[in-house]
């Protein structure tokens, strides 16, 4: 193997590597900002995020927008 061999295996490794990494975190990133945020369901808004990413990513920006979404707070109705 040359010089430029090795490089090329080097340069695909790493290219590899950060598509992993970038998939990870795009498929956690979902359920952090629910919890963070302290959403209802932030179990339901994580195993969205990943099944949606694995099976097509159509659907992981609505995800990611059920994550911001707040729950109204229910107002506790006064006696009269």
């Amino acid at each position: 193997m040359s010089l430029i061999d090795i490089f090329a295996w080097i340069v695909l490794l790493v290219l590899v590597a950060t598509l992993v990494a970038v998939f990870v975190a795009l498929g956690m990133m979902p359920g952090r900002i629910a919890r963070k945020r302290g959403h209802p369901w932030p179990e339901a808004v994580a195993v969205g995020s990943w099944a949606t990413l694995i099976f097509g990513f159509v659907f992981w920006p609505l995800v990611l927008i059920w994550a911001y979404v707040d729950v109204p707070v229910r107002q506790q109705e006064t006696p009269r």
